[in-house]
């Protein structure tokens, strides 16, 4: 059954993949070929000024293809993946009601889940132990926060300090992991997913990862990161706790030598890259069995963009058909 299928929330395209894969280009390129808009899943994209270690699309990709999920807090603000479902649901149904078709595109597994899944609804937390403990998790370390997390929530999957403390904070005011809580979510109705997973050998992604740093470094990621810390941002805040931004700051502070700078944020991305397809391989529905007509379209990101989008495309429009004999997602 396709979306014709009656009561069931649209089937929509997700594209997702590690940093540094290729999906800028691929939706680039299929937005080339058909009035796509794009819903960004990226927890680092929503912050406003921080373009460039982000790795935000092009001004030129922006112009002709519409993108939200963009540039939607401050750095400092928190943005949950629970917020980010709600907004997606609205920006889905928005691009719909203009007649586009809607591709979610990004890298944050939770941001994909939540919206693809659901939502959990968390007990009241008391305001003042909710404080405290505030205060003693912006103390730690991000890996005495991530330690602790994971001792809490034996299923955490990893992340920034945001997504470490927020799993401490579930645990131990609602006593049960924030896993068990997604586990038991409703589901938002937004949409059903069809995901579809670039890939590329290690070697490969290691050298676009390579790259792209080397890109960001020449463009002024530094000077993004001073401009930012200017404006009276802490130096840990949402925003600057991601990978490439928490090592620029640690070279301003002294705390990382200027020389080291480089190969410190290539090695971080690729610990990134590698959680994040630990992450699809294991959190996505059919995820252990990619490419195998579980809802999940492996494809190899060594192609052209352009060779991916028409296959994309192709299979996308095959899939929506009446009586199609590909496998669609259950919701």
């Amino acid at each position: 059954m396709g979306e014709a299928e009656r009561g069931a929330p649209p089937l929509v395209p997700v594209i997702v993949g590690p940093t540094g894969v290729g999906k800028t280009a691929v939706v680039a390129a299929w937005a080339a070929l058909e009035p796509i808009s794009v819903v960004s899943a990226d927890a680092r994209q929503v912050y406003r000024g921080l373009d460039i270690g982000t790795a935000k699309p092009p001004d030129e990709l922006l112009a002709r293809v519409p993108h939200v999920g963009l540039d939607v807090v401050q750095p400092g603000e928190r943005y949950s993946a629970g917020q980010f479902a709600r907004d997606a649901a609205a920006w889905l149904a928005e691009i719909r009601s203009a007649g586009r078709q809607p591709v979610v595109v990004g890298g944050t597994g939770f941001y994909v889940r939540a919206l693809a899944e659901g939502l959990f609804h968390e007990p009241p937390l008391d305001a003042v132990r909710r404080e405290r403990l505030r205060v003693w998790t912006a103390r730690l370390p991000v890996a005495r926060l991530a330690h602790w997390a994971a001792r809490l929530d034996r299923r955490f999957a990893g992340g920034g300090r945001q997504r470490a403390a927020r799993a401490i904070e579930v645990a131990l005011l609602t006593g049960r992991g924030l896993s068990w809580w997604q586990e038991h979510a409703r589901a938002t109705g937004a949409m059903r997913p069809w995901y579809i997973h670039l890939t590329l050998p290690r070697d490969a992604l290691e050298r676009r990862i390579a790259d792209r740093v080397d890109a960001m470094l020449t463009a002024g990621l530094v000077a993004e990161v001073r401009r930012t810390l200017d404006r009276s941002v802490a130096p840990d805040a949402p925003g600057l706790d991601g990978v490439g931004y928490r090592e620029v700051v640690a070279m301003l502070a002294g705390r990382l030598p200027e020389r080291g700078l480089r190969e410190a944020i290539v090695v971080a991305t690729r610990r990134y890259a590698k959680r994040q397809e630990t992450w699809f391989r294991n959190q996505i529905p059919g995820g252990r069995g990619m490419g195998k007509g579980e809802g999940v379209w492996s494809l190899d990101a060594t192609e052209r963009p352009d060779v991916l989008a028409a296959r994309i495309s192709d299979r996308w429009h095959a899939v929506t058909l009446p009586h199609s004999p590909f496998p669609i997602p259950r919701s």
